[in-house]
């Protein structure tokens, strides 16, 4: 057995853990740390019934980190129903994105996760009404340097990050999955009127199912932080095992991808989904998937690059060109958001003028 894949072996093979050493665990544990990922496992030898089976040092670990997941799913409800309470009087629909959605719509993806945020989605016309509305109930904007508030403002899909002044909580309001400087524009419109509402709530939603998997997939290969790549790709995994059972959830996601221009992202997910988790893909949506599949040598140059970077950030599971794998990974984030000059003014505020400010 090669040590950097216990935490692979983990997420695939859950039964196979219980013939770890104690010095396997230990390197397990520090993994899924790294990858936000303990409780997760924990999770996993509970529905098959083998944490008992568990040393009992590592399995402290295991049900502490069980514990804290669970008490952060009640901190999540109490967080949204503020933000409900928040946005009432504009009308205006809560539409969750990612983990916060997962917890709400009680979906498997939910099951030991940890998110720092709370991610929604409103039209863009909407953006001033929800803003001042959160003001007045106590969150307040970050990133208060001219350029950030600019940056955010003109050429994202977010407003900046609000924080609650007295519980410290975090809100991202979105507009978009992508900024609108991306060379390719998921119509949000779409993405809105898809959305579906939550049972129980007349003014909580979540994405469809098809829409929930594409912004899974791009949150994380358009993304330029890779530190929870693997957890990220653990939430497609999740995602795709139980929408599999929808009727015509697959040929809808096919369609869905190439109306919303996002066959790329969705061909990646699929192969490393399959490569790191074994996930299981109908071969007639590997062929469909092809469509986003790139030429052969970026293909190539691409693989490398992410089998290091979205393994987690422990050196049990990097070699000398992981972090070159991270940066070049960071880089093509930023050019894959931003046409060229925009990109370089960007790089070149960040490198030497907003240190000087800070």
């Amino acid at each position: 057995m090669i040590q950097n894949y216990l935490i692979l072996q983990a997420l695939r093979e859950p039964k196979t853990l219980t013939s770890l050493s104690l010095t396997d665990w230990d390197l397990l544990i520090r993994q899924a740390r790294r990858a936000n990922l303990l409780a997760r496992i924990c999770i996993l030898l509970d529905e098959y019934g083998l944490l008992e089976q568990v040393p009992q040092k590592p399995r402290e670990h295991l049900e502490w980190s069980r514990v804290i997941s669970e008490k952060h799913i009640q901190a999540v409800h109490w967080e949204i129903t503020q933000i409900r309470n928040a946005l009432v009087k504009t009308g205006i629909p809560v539409i969750l994105l990612k983990g916060a959605a997962y917890v709400m719509a009680k979906l498997p993806s939910a099951k030991g996760r940890l998110f720092s945020d709370i991610d929604i989605i409103v039209p863009k016309g909407s953006l001033n009404a929800v803003e001042a509305a959160l003001m007045l109930h106590g969150w307040a904007a970050t990133h208060h340097d001219a350029y950030d508030q600019r940056y955010y403002r003109t050429w994202m899909h977010e407003l900046p990050p609000m924080q609650h002044i007295k519980r410290m909580t975090v809100i991202d309001v979105h507009h978009a999955i992508l900024p609108e400087t991306s060379a390719i524009h998921p119509d949000s419109a779409k993405l809105l009127a898809a959305a579906q509402l939550l049972d129980g709530y007349d003014d909580l939603k979540v994405l469809a199912p098809v829409d929930m998997v594409l912004h899974s997939t791009v949150h994380l290969f358009y993304n330029d932080q890779l530190d929870q790549g693997l957890r990220d790709l653990v939430d497609i995994d999740s995602l795709l095992r139980h929408f599999n059972s929808l009727p015509a959830f697959w040929s809808n996601l096919a369609v869905r991808a190439r109306e919303l221009e996002l066959s790329r992202p969705l061909f990646y997910a699929l192969r490393y989904a399959t490569h790191f988790l074994k996930t299981p893909i109908p071969a007639g949506m590997i062929e469909v998937a092809n469509n986003g599949r790139p030429n052969s040598l970026t293909l190539i140059f691409a693989d490398q690059l992410f089998e290091r970077a979205l393994m987690p950030a422990h050196k049990s599971c990097s070699d000398w060109l992981t972090g070159a794998a991270r940066q070049i990974l960071y880089i093509r984030a930023t050019w894959l958001r931003m046409p060229p000059l925009l990109l370089a003014r960007h790089l070149f505020h960040k490198a030497f003028i907003s240190p000087k400010i800070e």
